[in-house]
């Protein structure tokens, strides 16, 4: 029930910049991000589970990335070439299993943005709607949505008022069919750093997430320095209202 760093010297190293792991549907993938060190630009890591062990760490060729991705999920470019996102912004999304979207626009710029929704109804996407002031009055940056298969809750990551790194919260689903209010996951996973993009393992077991923060050089410039941590999912049930 504490978080603890993923994988340390394997996938989290200190020479590197780590992104989230994700699994794939049946827990047998995982990739993550790398970058930093000899690697001058992102590159994605992908590891199998092969004769009851994992594989190293191996590059994905940039000409596979995108059809790797589309085996667990829809693309983004897919996304938007449906109705009604054409002309929607969205810079990410999380699907549940019944097809509905959870997607977020957002300035960079000023961190303002929201989080919608689109049903997938009789074989299309219903026009999107804005989720309630719960979660869209959380704070700036608002962003990363990660939807339960079942859509009973709903993880994200956004900047409260007045503080410049941003924190993951969690709201529940009501009997009414709305959404509860946004909870804070707490100081075990929220602390002075960054924690963001976060997400539930497909088998339901496990919740991880990113954690960093952001150093800056005597030049003025600054970089990004952070890893992938996990956490026993059962603490999301320690938060759900009673």
């Amino acid at each position: 029930m504490t978080p603890k760093l993923f994988a340390p010297g394997i996938v989290s190293t200190e020479a590197h910049l780590e992104s989230a792991v994700m699994f794939s549907p049946d827990m047998k993938e995982l990739t993550f991000t790398r970058q930093g060190g000899e690697y001058k630009k992102t590159e994605l890591f992908a590891m199998q589970y092969q004769n009851n062990h994992w594989s190293k760490p191996t590059i994905l060729p940039v000409d596979d990335i995108n059809a790797y991705r589309e085996r667990f999920k829809p693309s983004l470019l897919e996304i938007k070439s449906q109705e009604p996102f054409k002309d929607i912004p969205i810079i990410g999304f999380t699907v549940s299993s019944s097809g509905t979207i959870y997607f977020y626009v957002l300035d960079f710029n000023d961190g303002s943005g929201h989080m919608s929704y689109s049903r997938f109804v009789n074989g299309k996407y219903e026009t999107p709607q804005k989720m309630n002031e719960s979660i869209n009055s959380s704070g700036k940056y608002i962003a990363h949505p990660f939807v339960s298969p079942d859509e009973s809750y709903i993880l994200w990551d956004a900047e409260k008022e007045g503080e410049a790194t941003p924190d993951i919260f969690i709201s529940f689903r009501q009997p009414d069919g709305s959404w509860g209010p946004a909870i804070d996951l707490g100081n075990q996973i929220n602390t002075p750093a960054y924690e963001q993009h976060v997400n539930v393992t497909p088998d339901g077991k496990y919740l991880f997430f990113w954690r960093g923060d952001r150093k800056v050089k005597e030049d003025g410039s600054s970089y990004f320095i952070g890893s992938p941590y996990w956490v026993d999912a059962k603490i999301i049930e320690t938060l759900r209202p009673q």
